[in-house]
């Protein structure tokens, strides 16, 4: 099983039971250890690969712990300090790992609350842990391309100095896109600023932060969805193609609206990916008909709005994709998909599942045959 299969478990695992979970003892049991077990592949149970309760005296400071070390080729290479679920994590929460940091051969530390797992190193100074971590994972929405540099510190693949010589940029990085990421959310006065002084000669008064608030909200979303309609474009023959997409309001901002939790973020593959499905079936129902709605374990396609009447499912936060269609009997069939415009060999499924909700099946094909089938909840 790939990391990246192993760390999917591992968040099904999390979304299933953590609403349980109500001390940091049991948060270590139920999720710390399986991670480093069950996704690092470490022996939790032997002493020569994991030392819980590992103890280093730091000068005046006696007997004090850290949750776990993690020991490669006998020396200690990772140091892992566990909060409670669910807790915000907080470096001066975590002393303990400033000060073993200096005092062991550790070059990784790790802040955790079982969800979310924060990973530093030492790139500021030498032998001294970085305020801001280099990686961060969060289990309820997995970024998959963490998880090659997650797998260099697993038993199987151990590679240290390639984690660390890729440290730097994956601190920027990642910093970086949870600020674009906050900003497209709800845009900063900072963002609406610069982005009114490339277009605006006047003073940025009261009146016109709050014009500008809302048009840079609106182009940035704008912008967003005109880049996934030229891939879709290019994927389909080029620019000269013409895409038979449903009819949607002037603004494509309003084109995809998706009903999402807002700890729930909605990918350029999604979209994407609703787009097709919609495209393809808008022959049959009014595009309005045909709504998105996003969790944190799969992108739903839906008709008319009703869990009842799912559509198709896209499984794409993980290493691989995967399309959900429907059978007669609403049972979901998952097919492999290596491109999101891979949807289109499905078409007919996607079709026939729109037409048996509205009562008009005759002739139509069933959805392809899979290796996995789920029942719809």
């Amino acid at each position: 099983m790939e990391i990246a299969e192993r760390a999917q478990a591992l968040a099904v695992k999390i979304r299933k039971h953590k609403a349980a979970i109500e001390t940091e003892e049991a948060t270590k049991n139920a999720f710390v250890m399986p991670f480093i077990s069950g996704v690092l592949g470490y022996d939790v149970f032997n002493p020569d690969e994991v030392i819980p309760e590992f103890t280093a005296d730091v000068g005046t400071k006696r007997g004090e712990k850290i949750d776990y070390a993690i020991v490669h080729n006998g020396q200690v290479q990772v140091l892992v300090e566990a909060k409670k679920v669910n807790d915000p994590l907080k470096l001066e929460h975590a002393s303990q790992l400033f000060r073993y940091f200096s005092v062991t051969n550790a070059r990784i530390a790790v802040l955790t609350n079982g969800e979310v797992y924060q990973f530093y190193t030492d790139l500021d100074a030498p032998n001294r842990m970085d305020a801001k971590p280099f990686l961060v994972l969060d289990f309820s929405d997995i970024d998959p391309t963490l998880l090659p540099e997650l797998a260099k510190l697993s038993k199987e693949a151990f590679d240290l100095d390639s984690v660390i010589s890729a440290a730097g940029e994956l601190k920027y990085i990642g910093q970086i896109k949870r600020a674009l990421a906050a900003e497209f959310r709800e845009p900063s006065e900072g963002w609406v600023r610069y982005f009114t002084t490339k277009v605006y000669d006047g003073s940025f008064t009261q009146k016109v932060r709050e014009q500008f608030t809302t048009l840079v909200d609106k182009a940035g979303h704008q912008f967003v969805n005109e880049q996934v309609n030229d891939r879709l474009k290019n994927a389909l023959g080029g620019p000269d193609t013409f895409v038979a997409v449903p009819s949607a309001p002037p603004e494509p901002a309003a084109a995809v609206e998706v009903e999402t939790p807002a700890d729930v973020v909605t990918t350029e593959d999604e979209l994407e990916g609703f787009r097709i499905v919609r495209a393809i079936v808008c022959a049959a129902v009014g595009s309005d008909r045909v709504v998105a709605r996003d969790t944190k374990t799969y992108f739903g396609v839906l008709l008319d709005d009703n869990n009842r009447r799912p559509i198709a499912r896209l499984w794409f936060n993980r290493s691989r994709k995967y399309l959900g269609v429907f059978d007669e009997n609403k049972v979901e069939t998952r097919v492999a998909i290596d491109r999101v415009e891979d949807i289109y060999q499905h078409a007919d499924a996607l079709r026939a599942t729109v037409a048996r909700y509205t009562g008009s099946t005759t002739g139509l094909p069933q959805p392809t045959a899979a290796a996995q089938r789920v029942a719809v909840d």
